[in-house]
């Protein structure tokens, strides 16, 4: 059930029964293609499937707090202006379709939107071109305490830190969830890193982050530069996460076992869920084993965030699905 209501710029947007998450970062239009193998030089490579789809880290996690459940907004930089620059619009109303609020896009003159081409093999693998104009990371969010006024929690990515710093800021200053996505690491990755309450990475953002493969050991390392809840998202290794306190005692929850066939946008899920599960008052460890349920799904289907599930699905998936078991790694 929905209703129409007004946002902080006075736009019109269908609002969802559950809590409000502001996403902020980065929106991309995806062009997806499968593919037997990944491309080699000097060859033609047959696609099977193909499809065009809005992706990007925030923009993401949106769709699947829209799909979940949620009342999602995004806010993020867009090429324009809007109307004569056929990307960013093409991605809005990809959004909008998702009843994800875009009305707090700022939309740069003259600079095209972000796009990526994507290939995905049978294994769910995936191989990724992206293009992003360096002139979307000099937008700024016109007032981002209203930006925040009455979100839930905020989910964050770090791929426009500038931009998403000041929300962050705000959102804290209100005492509300923030959450990092630490998709990749960026020159700002420290302030956000101590900013967000809740900082959830990816394998390959900790090890360049952290300078290791082993992620307990990049989760420490990390530790000693923020008191913010720390996991990382590990594939078939599952979740692995640091509680702030005192005395941390890294955690770790087992993968549920999938046979993965994309596992384009399944982090973006897994980020969009955990923010959506705090919003709603949920502990971590409950918070990251729905987050798990709802991306391990995802990995299921082919076409990116076009693959994320509604709640109704992850609960019936929680009721009967092997793993998720919590243990702390040294004891078991």
């Amino acid at each position: 059930m929905s209703l129409t209501e007004s946002g902080p710029t006075g736009s019109a947007h269908l609002r969802a029964a559950g809590p409000q998450v502001l996403c902020a970062g980065i929106a991309v239009l995806d062009a997806v293609f499968g593919v037997a193998q990944f491309p080699v030089p000097e060859a033609k490579t047959d696609a099977s499937a193909f499809m065009i789809i809005s992706g990007g880290c925030a923009a993401n996690a949106a769709v699947a707090i829209a799909r979940l459940g949620g009342w999602a907004r995004f806010a993020g930089p867009l090429g324009g202006p809007a109307g004569a620059e056929a990307i960013g619009d093409r991605i809005v109303a990809a959004l909008a379709g998702e009843q994800v609020d875009c009305a707090d896009c700022p939309r740069v003159p003259g600079v095209a939107s972000s796009m990526s081409a994507i290939c995905i093999d049978p294994h769910g693998e995936r191989a990724i071109v992206n293009y992003r104009d360096d002139r979307l990371a000099a937008a700024r969010p016109s007032d981002p305490s209203a930006l925040v006024a009455s979100a839930a929690a905020v989910l964050a990515d770090n791929r426009f830190p500038e931009f998403v710093l000041p929300i962050c800021t705000a959102a804290r200053a209100r005492g509300i969830p923030v959450v990092l996505d630490a998709d990749k690491p960026t020159r700002a990755t420290d302030s956000l890193l101590r900013i967000a309450t809740h900082v959830v990475f990816s394998a390959e953002g900790l090890r360049a982050t952290a300078g290791t493969d082993d992620p307990a050991a990049g989760l420490e390392r990390i530790a000693a530069l923020s008191g913010s809840f720390l996991a990382v998202t590990d594939g078939a290794q599952g979740v692995f996460w640091l509680a702030p306190g005192r005395q941390r005692k890294g955690r770790r929850m087992s993968a549920f076992p999938v046979r993965p066939i994309d596992t384009l946008a399944a982090g973006d899920v897994f980020h969009g869920a955990f923010a959506l599960a705090l919003a709603e008052g949920r502990a971590e460890a409950d918070a990251l084993r729905f987050a798990a349920a709802a991306a391990a799904i995802k990995c299921t289907r082919f076409g990116g965030i076009t693959g994320a599930p509604p709640r109704t699905e992850v609960e019936a998936f929680l009721a009967t699905a092997r793993g998720g078991a919590c243990e702390v790694p040294n004891e078991a």
